[in-house]
C-alpha cells in the first residue's frame, strides 16, 4: 500500500491517499481530506485506475478527467490533484516512491 499526505497550502486543508493494487497496475484509491471539493473528487475515483493507461492519457486521464468534473469552482493551483496522480503512479508501479516539494516564500529584492 501507498500512502501520501498532501498538504494544500494557504487553506489548511490536509489529503490522505491510500492506494493499493495487488497486480501492479491497477490500483484502488482511498483518500480522506479536510476538503469538501476533495471528498468529492473522491467519490469519482472509486473505481480501479490503470495505472499504465493514466500514465500515457496524461490530462487526459480519469484522474484528471475528474478533477475537471468534480473540482468546479477549486482553487486552479491545488496540488492535490498532482498528488493523487503521483500515487497512482507508484502504486502501479511505474514510478518509484519520492519526495515531492513545492516552496513557495516572499523574497527581498536587491
Amino acid at each position: 500500500m501507498i500512502k501520501t499526505t498532501i498538504n494544500a497550502g494557504v487553506c489548511g486543508f490536509k489529503t490522505t491517499v491510500l492506494a493499493r493494487s495487488d497486480d501492479m497496475q491497477n490500483v484502488t484509491l482511498s483518500i480522506e481530506s479536510d476538503c469538501e471539493k476533495i471528498q468529492g473528487l473522491a467519490e469519482g475515483l472509486s473505481a480501479p485506475i490503470d495505472a499504465y493507461q493514466e500514465i500515457g492519457a496524461g490530462f487526459n486521464g480519469e484522474v484528471y478527467q475528474a478533477v475537471l468534473a468534480r473540482l468546479k469552482g477549486c482553487c486552479a493551483g491545488c496540488v492535490v490533484p498532482c498528488g493523487i496522480f503521483k500515487t497512482v503512479q507508484v502504486a502501479g508501479a511505474v514510478a518509484l516512491p519520492a519526495p515531492v516539494a513545492i516552496e513557495i516564500e516572499r523574497v527581498e529584492e536587491g
